[in-house]
């Protein structure tokens, strides 16, 4: 499977709180682990399933995000929530940082290891 974003995605992880309206419109919260994010879009760890098209927000002490949950799976750990940010409202480094970030693009350009060397 290609991935089709146009953005790169950042590895990271901090604790973040997604909001969102039930059905009755009532305001809800719970606590979702930040797994990456890019200019566009973020997946957050969560311990609930959200419906597609979800009207979600993402907030950090540091920077708030809107966005609509495009993909909601369950794996081993919990619910991954794919979430494509609102036009307007777009994420950055210089915004907010996570507690952990990783481009994986930097490792992949890292240069070889010298044979027979211990990568632990």
């Amino acid at each position: 499977m290609h991935d089709r974003r146009v953005e790169p995605r950042m590895l990271c992880a901090d604790l973040v709180t997604v909001e969102w309206r039930d059905t009755a419109r009532r305001l809800r919260r719970c606590t979702g682990n930040l797994e990456d994010i890019s200019v566009a879009g973020a997946c957050i760890q969560v311990e609930r399933s959200f419906a597609l098209g979800t009207a979600v927000r993402m907030i950090h002490a540091k920077h708030t995000c809107e966005g609509i949950v495009k993909y909601c799976v369950f794996r081993e750990t919990g619910f991954f929530l794919g979430v494509e940010f609102a036009p307007g409202s777009h994420w950055s480094k210089h915004k907010f940082r996570p507690q952990h970030l990783l481009d994986p693009r930097k490792l992949a350009m890292q240069p070889e290891r010298r044979k027979g060397r211990s990568l632990l």
